[in-house]
């Protein structure tokens, strides 16, 4: 890693087949009870969409990029005026589990980037912990988590 550039990276291992884990990443419908309030669809190769989330009062703009069923899904998102990149790898694992595997790059080793990379990164890894909640117990952990956050 260029040490002028910050990148995100985290994983977690979950208890559910990789067919489940990778609809629940691209259907807005299982999303919804982890992640996102709303999208304005699920996540295909190509499209444009947009993201609400419960705690906020904004719309995200998504692109997306590269789908590979049950493998990979690439998107790219705004960050103060940055579009950054965020890939998402499914692994196989032993006992019928699956490995997430999330990056998002990159920003600049400054002051702005380092507020991104610890805000991002507590993100990811609340997404994988909120997503593992919901999968394997169904549990919404988001549910009520930031609203102290709602301006």
């Amino acid at each position: 890693m260029n040490s002028d550039r910050l990148e995100i990276n985290c994983a977690m291992q979950i208890q559910k087949p990789i067919h489940e884990v990778f609809d629940a990443i691209v259907n807005p419908k299982k999303m919804s009870n982890y992640f996102i309030a709303t999208s304005t669809g699920i996540m295909e190769e190509g499209k444009n969409l947009i993201w609400k989330f419960p705690e906020f009062d904004i719309e995200c703009p998504v692109k997306v990029g590269k789908v590979e069923n049950n493998k990979y899904v690439s998107f790219y998102w705004d960050n103060d005026g940055f579009e950054l990149l965020v890939e998402i790898t499914l692994s196989e694992k032993e006992n019928n589990s699956t490995l997430v595997s999330i990056s998002e790059k990159s920003m600049e080793n400054s002051e702005a980037g380092l507020k991104w990379l610890a805000g991002n990164s507590f993100g990811w890894s609340n997404f994988l912990a909120c997503l593992k909640a919901y999968l394997e117990y169904g549990i919404n952990l988001r549910k009520g988590a930031f609203d102290f956050m709602r301006q």
